[in-house]
Order: structure tokens, then sequence, then C-alpha cells
């Protein structure tokens, strides 16, 4: 379907306000719209309706075997939608809710089967965003909403990103400015004796086990071949035009790899931090933030991956991260957004992924 777009900029941040008024009548009329959360831009649809959330799959070209998440404007909300919340569960939507988080419960099934991809559970999270908040409030509806881009592509940090992939696609775009923590949300597994994560984001490992005590990784965040309980455990996801290879090593071992593939006749791109860029001699370098403060990076990542264009250079050598903190997140999409890593224990010739 051919839609002319809308692209509402958003002066005045309240239910009232105009264009989210407009934007949440052509949710009630089961169309799709496009709006900020505080991790990255979603595309949103009436939970409860499959012919709405058809065009979610439609707009992006994803399969429907990944669940979505369920957006809502509060914990009463959440009830409604799910048979029951486990105490663990109450804990961390008292902790982190509006937030980041995104926790996985029991549906009593009111929610449509192709959000939920025919699974007994629904995940679930509410948005710390004042354009998200007001629009859930203004169309009273649950939101099943991924992100706002192309199935594959890196997640949408701004308005106009959305409106790079998806205009003549959806219905309307409302414009909130960029996103903050630039990341998606963190997915916790609470059905499960042990709650376990499926996916790293925003709220931190070591955050959560401060509220609900031990919590597990899962395993199988790196398997392709299962149906997944969790939005981002399946497919490939976040690729910039140009492919991308990790590199893992110091400097010197760095600046070797620019200088071998430019040999090879690659136009060479760097994606890096501020000290790794100090370091290196290249013409086509980004920076994404600092190893000081790798919220800062995982708030820039997606932006910088965008930033690539296909036709300026042929690959992109990428700095890898500290996997500690938000560093789980962010090495996880940069992970699923790779095509090769180049690890300095080993052979020139050897490479991993």
């Amino acid at each position: 379907m051919n839609y002319e777009t809308k692209l509402w900029k958003i002066e005045d941040i309240t239910k009232n306000s105009t264009q989210i008024e407009a934007a949440a009548n052509l949710l009630k009329k089961q169309e799709v719209i496009a709006f900020p959360t505080e991790t990255v831009y979603g595309l949103g649809a009436d939970a409860t309706n499959e012919q709405a959330i058809a065009k979610i799959f439609e707009a992006k070209g994803r399969p429907s075997d990944n669940p979505l998440i369920v957006h809502v404007a509060n914990k009463r909300q959440i009830d409604q939608y799910v048979s029951n919340i486990p105490d663990i569960a109450e804990k961390l939507i008292d902790a982190f809710m509006p937030g980041p988080l995104t926790i996985i419960l029991s549906s009593n099934g009111v929610i449509a089967k192709n959000v939920t991809a025919g699974l007994s559970t629904i995940a679930i999270r509410i948005p710390d965003h004042p354009v998200a908040r007001h629009l859930l409030e203004a169309c009273q509806l649950p939101l099943a909403a991924p992100s706002a881009n192309k199935s594959g592509k890196p997640s949408p940090t701004s308005a106009t990103h959305v409106y790079q992939d998806l205009n003549g696609k959806i219905a309307g775009i409302l414009d909130g400015g960029n996103t903050g923590v630039g990341l998606e949300s963190t997915v916790l597994d609470c059905t499960s004796e042990l709650p376990i994560i499926l996916r790293p984001g925003g709220v931190t490992k070591d955050q959560i086990e401060q509220v609900i005590g031990t919590v597990m990784i899962d395993p199988a965040l790196a398997k392709t071949d299962d149906q997944p309980k969790s939005p981002g455990m399946k497919y490939t996801h976040y690729q910039p035009e140009a492919p991308l290879w990790l590199v893992d090593g110091d400097a010197d071992f760095f600046q070797a790899q620019i200088e071998l593939n430019t040999d090879k006749g690659y136009k060479v791109g760097v994606m890096a931090s501020k000290e790794l860029a100090a370091l290196l001699h290249t013409d086509n370098i980004k920076t994404c933030g600092t190893r000081a403060n790798l919220n800062e990076v995982a708030a820039q990542l997606y932006e910088t991956l965008r930033a690539f264009k296909k036709s300026d250079v042929d690959l992109i050598l990428c700095e890898s991260f500290e996997q500690a903190g938000v560093g789980d997140a962010i090495m996880n999409r940069l992970h699923k957004a790779a095509s090769k890593k180049i690890k300095q224990s080993l052979s020139p010739d050897e490479t991993s992924l």
C-alpha cells in the first residue's frame, strides 16, 4: 500500500496536541504510526487487531514469526493483557518502568496472535518518552511497536531515519527529536523460575540483579534456528549499507587492518571511539563516542552505522568494545551487524564470527 506519509514535528508535547491527536485517530483506524521512545523510534499499531499488525510486517518487510513488544501507558494497562504479574515482575515494574526494560509475562489472550507469534507469552513495557506516553494515553490502545526501520537495517534514532526507510509505507511519523538511550530495551523473561535476559539493552544485568537477585543470560542469544521468544533473536539485524567487520585489537593492529584492506583496493571506512580515532591515520573515520562513557556510544551507535553510505565505502572496520554494563548491548548489536570478526590473537588470514 502506498501512503502519503504525514510527518508531524511535535512542538506541544501533550496528549491534547493536534499532532498527537491526529496520530491517535489514525491508530484507532488501524493505521501504522512511527513515534519516538527513549530507546529508538517504534512502528506502532493496535496490538489487539491482527489486520493492523499485519501492516507493520508489510511496511518493515519483516517475517511474522518474530514476536513484537507491546507498549502501554501505565501499570494498570499491563494488568489488562497478562494472566498474572509475579512478584519479581512487580519489583521490576516499580524499579524500571517507565524505562528501557521489557518483561515477558503470560498472556491472557487479548493481544493479537501475530503480535505474540502464537506464543502463550507477551513482551510488554512502558516507554519513558513524553511523545510515546501521550500518544498511548490519547489513543487508549496497547501499541505493538518494533523499531521503525526496514527489516535488517540499523534501528532509527531520529524521524529522519524513519522517513528515509518508510516514507510511502506508513500513515505518519511523529517527530519528537533524537532518542536518548539509542539501543532497544532489555528483554527479560519473567515466566521461568530464574529470570532470563533474552536481549541486552538499556537496563543492565547488574542493575536488574540489584533489584531481584540473580538472573541468567540466555545461551540461545546467538541461535537463529528456533522460534524466538523475544524480538532481535532471529534473522540479520542492524546492517549498514556496506559490510562491517569487527576488529578486536590494539591501535597498531587496527591500523594494519586499514592498510591491508586499502592495499587490496577497498575504500575503507572506520567506526571507532574518540580514543582509538586519535591514534589512527585514515581519511574516512567516524567516531561514536568515548570508551569512558559507553552510554554515549550506545546513543550514537545506529546514527554512526547509518552515516556510512555504500557509495563512499566498500568496507567498514569497527572497534570492539568492552562487554560490561551497556557494553553487552553494544556488542550484541555489533555482532549482529558484522559479517566478520578479526582478532589480534589470530593470524592475519584468520577470521571468526
